[in-house]
Order: C-alpha cells, then structure tokens, then sequence
C-alpha cells in the first residue's frame, strides 16, 4: 500500500466537507477494477472504475477507517483523517488471496447493485441509474455448466426463451418484445443471432432492461444482452476440462493466459463439442477459438485485440408441429419429422479492437471497431404443418447466405464539476454497415413428399436429396450512423438526474437483386430515416443503500422488409416510462429490486402469415404493421449472501403486453389481445451452498428453479373479411411449467474440480412454439459433467 499523498486543496462539492480519492493496483501494477471501497462509519461506499480509480466526496471531516475488497484480492484497511475543503488521496496495491482466486470462479455472486456493466459504455454506480441491470457472471455460468446462452438468460428475471426456430438458433423476449440481431451483443458490438454463441468464452453476460436507444440506436424495447469475452491476465494461469452427459455429449474445453512481456499478455481458450439429442436423428458438432491480446501501449494507453471463430454444423429439426394450425399433436417428445439428410452449417468470425486512452485523471477516450462474417448453408424439409388429420405435403426450404458487419465506436467519458454540480458526461459516435447476401432456390417451398404426422405407415417417405438450383441473387446493405451525449448529473448526495438524447441516421439500401436464370438485375427504392431519441431520468437517494428512480426514453426501430404491396415498412415510434426501486441491505448481504414499466410501440411490425391473395406467407421479409401495442408489467429481484459460501437468488416478473390499437382492415389484428410467446408471468430462483471448512471444505451444491408461465403460440387472431368484420382465431395455448436443476461439485487440493448437474429433474413436458410450424419440446432430465484441472 502506498503511504497516504499530502492533503492538497481541491474545489469541494458541499462546503465543510472532504474529498478522499485514490487508485487501486494489484502487484503486477495492473487497475484493479470494481473493487469495492468502503469508507465505515460514514455509510458511505464506491468502487473503481476500469481504471482502478476511485472518489468519495462529501465526507464530514472527521476520522475514518477505509476499507477495500474484492474477491480473489487481499483485503486492506487504512485509518484515515478527512478535514473540510481538503482532499484525501490515498493509494492501495492489493496482492491476490490465492485461496480464494482459486474458489472465486465457482463461489462469488455479486449483488444486484454493485457492478457496472460494459453495455453501460461508462462506469456508474448501479444505485445511480435509473434503469434495472443484471450481470450473470462467469462464476454462475460455471457453476450451471450453460452450454447455450438460454442457459444463461434463465437468471435473468423478466427475460426467457419465446422460440427454438428449427432448433437450430434461441430467440429471446423481454418485457413483452422479441430480442433479435439488433439488441444481441458482443463486446459492445451486435452480433448475428442465427447461431447459438459459445458460453465456454464468457466473462459474464449483461442485461441492461427497458431502452438501449440512446447508445444503441434501433433496439427492440425489451433490452439489451451483451456477452463478455474473457480477457488477457498478466499473471499466468489457466485451465483445461472434460465435460460429458446424456446422448453422447462430449465437449474438451482449454484456457490459458499470461504474459508474454512486461507489456504483452495473451489468452486463447476453445472448445469442441459432439452430442446426439433427445430427438431422434438429431445431432450437433461445433468448434471454438478465442484467441486475444493485451497492448500495454504506456502508463496511459491500452490496446485489446481478440477474435473468435464459431464453427457449428446441426441437424435442423422443426419439432412436432401443429395440426390444422392451431392444435399441437400427441406425438412422442422424441419424434422427428424431418429427413436423413438435412442440416444446417454455419460459420461466424468476429475481430475486435480496442483502444482506451486516459487523457487526464478525469478524462478518457475509448475507440472500438469490429470486423464480423456469418454464413449459414442450409437445406431441410420444413414448417411441420399437418392437417387435422395429420397429412403433411412436406416442403422443401433451401438457403446459401453470408453477412459481413463493419462497425466503428469512440466515446469521450469525463467527470467534472460546474458550481456544485457533479458531471458524468459520456458522449460519442457510432457507425456501422451491414451486408446481407441471400440467395433463391428453385425448390424452395416445393413439396419434397406427403406424410402423416399421426400415422407413419400410411406413407412411404423419400430419403434421396433433391437437386436446388439458384434462381437469384440477393444484396441487401444497410449504413447507420449515430452521435450521442448523455449527462449523470450529481445535484446533490440525494438527487440525480441522467439525461442524454441520440441523433440516428439510417440509410437502408435498396436490394440489389440478380437473376440467374437470364441475368437480368433489379434496384429497389433505398429508404432514409433519421430521429432524435431522448432520455431523460431522476434518482431519489434518501440513504446510500436506497435509490428511487424514474425514467422517460424515446426511440425508433427501423423495420426491414416490405409490406403486402412491396412498399418499404415505415420506422415504429416507441415511448417507454420506468420507475423502481433499488436497495442493499445489512452492508451489501442482501439486496432487492422492484421495478414497474410502460412500453408503447405506435405500431410493431410483423411477419405477414398471409399474402394478398390469402396464400400463406413463407417470406419473412414481407411484413405487416400490426398497429399500437402497449406492454405493462413489473419485476421484483432479490439477492441475499446470509452466511460466508451460501448465495440466494430470487424473481418475478409480470408483463401485460397486447394490442391497444388496431384496424379492422384484412390482416389486421384484435385490439386487446395478448401476443403470442409472451407468458404474463416468469419466475426463477436459485440456492448455492459452497463448504469452506472442515470435512466438507471444498464440497459445493445447488439447485436452479425456473418458472415460464402459460402463454400463446401459432399467430394472433386476425381480421378475414370486413362487412361484416369476422375474425379468424389461429392462437394455440401452451401451459406453464417449472424446471428444476440440481448442481453438486467438488474441489480437491484447489487444482482438480468435478461438477455434475441433473437438468430437469422431474422430467417436464413442455414446447417452445415459433408460429405454428416449429414446435419444439423442452429436453428430458439429462446428466451433464465436468472434469477440470487448474494450472
């Protein structure tokens, strides 16, 4: 610990108060981040920014003890005195616990307020923002073995899986809205969602609740999920595993970091992965690298690069599907409808640099940019839609697309004082292009051969591949540009007030097209959209473990595609109003979190279910404004640490999302009803005990309850005919049900770990329906574990 700088004068905030500040290092002289500092008999605590910097204003003179934590870091306390009008700087190099550095993967929580998040793009104080944020950590992904990023979100209250689309990709909702490419992060950078992400790289996964707009631009509602990648250490370490479970999954996985010199360190993991499934003549094979470096350019200057590359080939599978659309068929959970031969093989590269400058004790400047590429082959029988009979004419999907993203950000962040008020001033600029190439086929929606669904005998079905041919070419680039600015002013130690607004430009680019057949191209019309969206937020803090907040933000979502008559989709208008309240409790033991919401969308875009002519719409691109909807609901979260190694978890979430506006024009919907693939009630739960003495030291068990309550599948109820106006009914009811998970383990001599979870312990029943073609059953109890060696 470095001895405590002279008092120097420093403009205070409050007269007669004091000022102590500092940083933080560990002992290879690396920031130590988010660790929490505690000044005791003041009430008063912070933690460090990414630079390990840290400030405590309005302190009463007086003396005090200040005290710095964090997991896997020594602990250390100091005596210090705070004089009025003088500023206190004090410095503290930590050295690592190595006991608990090696339990901290599998044993820490963190609360529910005391960690910034990345997708934040600046360090605040959770207590200070007025809007609700989780993090799931890299120890909680461990601990439940996530294998898919479902896995993960099921911690998160108020968020949960809508469909499995051909099982081969997750689609998300939140606070009643779909979560789609747009509002799925990587490192601060959107990431493709037609692949299921790799969990094996995570850091931690954060959920930033309600509007991302302003520092996002056209972002569904709901939220934002960001997933961060592990970085490079200067102290060597790492660590390589076995995992294997029920239908021969196996999955090696290996992390190693280290230095390479005083200023260079590195770390690569990876993983491959082999597993058969519950559904019959499924299986899955996918392999991982994420390999990246650390640029220590000066004392000031920092540079990241990392990359991953996702290979994953599985076989489609479209479940069970409907009978006569509306009816799911009682069929066995492992039947599957498909074919021999289908499959469906992706690949996703993403490069990544980052640059952070600290241009003066206050003042940094962060540059990003990133380079990504998604390609998907794909052919199978699809869309499992049997009549009430069974009968199935099974068609034909073919698919041959690539996405290249170029994306760039800079964000200036300072914090400065204007009379007695405190800034926070994040602003920046953000700009990308997105260029989707696609391709017809000849066979696409062609009939490969007729089955019934109810009864296999009746038919003889076909196992040769037919032959797809290309039809037409498909370029569809889309340019967006943003700037934005965005103040956390400090009024006072009670009030807050966050406000910040974002220009967006959006140029989405007419669709070149190209036939194969004759040559012939074809330019669409390109569409230009731009908006403010504005944010506006006040923090009440009675105490400084108590926050009120509410919250005002606008936005607008571009919507691709077109509409029935080809015509361009017009942007959606959003409003959203938010208010909660955050607390911790007996010194940061337990903490809970209630927040209420209002989302207003002037009218939500959808895929039409039908063509002009009545045919069945199997273009997701052509699209239908379903009118104004309106989604209500509230969240409550609670986590509690009562006793040293036990770690409590608990929440519920109600949402009321439905249709406050429509028409009664064909197509249109039924003002106030429900959507489909939102449950009005979620809940989940979780209990982890870790034994850190005696004969059990080392021992560790859990379990992980999920609730998704019933909801709708197949399509909202629409208008089919307007004098008289007459409804068609298309929605298909889908029950509630819980999971429950159990999780034990065991750590020998802090090197050799195992771990074993049971999924679905009393063998649930239940399916993720997308539309009414894809139904897919939840999987059965199954074993997984894990064998790992720490070096």
């Amino acid at each position: 610990m470095a001895a405590p700088a002279a008092n120097t004068t420093e403009t205070p905030v409050e007269k007669e108060t004091g000022i102590v500040k500092g940083t933080i290092q560990t002992t290879d002289n690396q920031p130590a981040a988010y660790v929490t500092v505690t000044l005791k008999d003041a009430g008063r605590a912070t933690f460090t920014d990414e630079y390990g910097t840290y400030s405590l204003k309005n302190i009463k003179p007086g003396q005090y003890v200040l005290k710095v934590t964090m997991a896997g870091l020594q602990s250390k306390e100091e005596t210090i005195v705070v004089k009025a009008n003088e500023t206190t700087v004090l410095d503290f190099k930590l050295a690592e616990d190595r006991k608990q550095l090696e339990e901290i993967v599998v044993t820490q929580h963190k609360t529910l307020n005391d960690q910034p998040v990345n997708v934040g793009k600046i360090s605040l104080n959770p207590m200070d923002v007025p809007q609700a944020l989780s993090v799931i950590g890299q120890g909680q992904i461990r601990e439940q073995q996530a294998l898919k990023l479902s896995d993960v979100i099921r911690n998160v209250n108020g968020v949960y899986l809508t469909t499995t689309r051909g099982n081969v990709q997750e689609s998300f909702g939140a606070r009643g809205y779909a979560l789609g490419s747009t509002n799925l992060f990587k490192n601060g950078f959107r990431i493709n969602s037609g692949v299921i992400p790799e969990m094996s790289s995570l850091e931690k996964v954060e959920v930033l609740k309600g509007s991302g707009a302003i520092l996002y631009g056209q972002v569904a509602p709901g939220g934002v999920v960001n997933m961060v990648t592990k970085q490079p250490k200067f102290n060597f370490g790492g660590e390589v595993s076995l995992g294997a479970g029920s239908y021969g999954l196996i999955k090696p996985a290996f992390d190693v970091y280290g230095p390479i010199s005083k200023s260079i360190a590195y770390r690569i993991n990876g993983t491959y992965m082999k597993a058969n499934s519950f559904r019959d003549q499924v299986s899955s094979e996918r392999y991982y690298v994420n390999p990246s470096l650390l640029f220590k350019l000066g004392k000031r200057t920092e540079l990241i690069a990392e990359g991953d590359y996702l290979n994953d080939n599985f076989t489609p599978d479209f479940g069970i599907g409907s009978l006569d659309g509306k009816q799911i068929p009682n069929v066995g959970r492992s039947t599957f409808f498909g074919t021999p031969w289908q499959y469906n093989k992706t690949q996703q590269t993403t490069t990544t640099l980052t640059v952070r400058h600290q241009l003066s004790t206050n003042w940094k400047l962060n540059a990003s940019f990133s380079d990504q590429y998604y390609k998907r082959d794909y052919y199978s029988v699809e869309r499992v839609q049997a009549d009430a009979t069974g009968k199935w004419a099974r068609p034909l999907g073919r698919i041959n697309s690539n996405e290249k993203f170029y994306a760039g950000q800079i964000n200036l962040i300072g914090k400065f004082n204007t009379a007695k008020l405190e800034h926070n001033l994040l602003t920046g600029i953000d700009a990308d292009r997105t260029e989707t190439y696609n391709k017809d086929y000849d066979i696409n929606g062609k009939t490969y051969d007729t089955i019934n669904i109810l009864d296999a005998s009746q038919y003889k079905q076909r196992t040769d591949i037919p032959e797809a041919n290309g039809i037409r070419e498909r370029l569809a680039p889309v340019n967006r540009f943003g700037g934005y600015v965005q103040d956390l002013i400090k009024l006072s130690d009670k009030f807050n007030v966050l406000a910040g607004v974002r220009w967006a430009y959006v140029e989405t680019r007419g669709i070149d097209s190209t036939s194969l057949t004759d040559g012939k191209k074809t330019t669409g019309a390109t569409r230009y959209d731009n908006a403010f969206s504005p944010r506006f937020g006040l923090v009440y803090k009675p105490f400084q473990t108590t926050s009120f907040f509410v919250s005002y933000s606008n936005s607008f979502t571009t919507n691709t595609g077109q509409d029935l008559d080809g015509k361009a989709i017009k942007p959606s208008i959003i409003d959203q109003y938010e208010v909660g309240v955050k607390n911790q409790f007996l010194n940061g033991l337990l903490s809970t979190n209630v927040t209420l919401y209002r989302i207003i969308n002037n009218n939500l875009a959808q895929m039409a279910s039908n063509l002009r002519d009545g045919s069945i719409n199997v273009n997701p691109n052509i699209k239908l404004l379903s009118g104004e909807t309106t989604s209500d609901g509230v969240e409550v979260d609670v986590a509690a640490s009562p006793i040293p190694g036990l770690n409590i978890t608990a929440g519920y979430s109600y949402n009321y999302m439905r249709y406050t506006k429509t028409d009664t024009t064909v197509g249109s919907f039924k003002t106030g009803e429900r959507l489909v693939n939102n449950p009005a009630h979620t809940a989940n739960g979780s209990i982890f005990y870790t034994f850190g003495n005696g004969r059990l030291e080392g021992f560790k068990i859990g379990t992980t309850i999920v609730y998704l309550g019933k909801r709708f599948g197949g399509w909202n109820t629409d208008v089919t005919k307007t004098s008289p106006v007459t409804y068609r009914d298309r929605l298909i009811a889908v029950s509630g049900y819980t999971t429950i998970d159990i999780t034990a383990g065991y750590t020998f001599r802090k090197k050799i770990s195992l771990l074993a979870k049971v999924s679905n312990l009393t063998n649930t029943y239940n399916v993720s329906v997308h539309e009414n073609y894809s139904v897919n059953p939840i999987p059965p109890t199954q074993f997984v574990a894990t064998l790992s060696y720490k070096f």
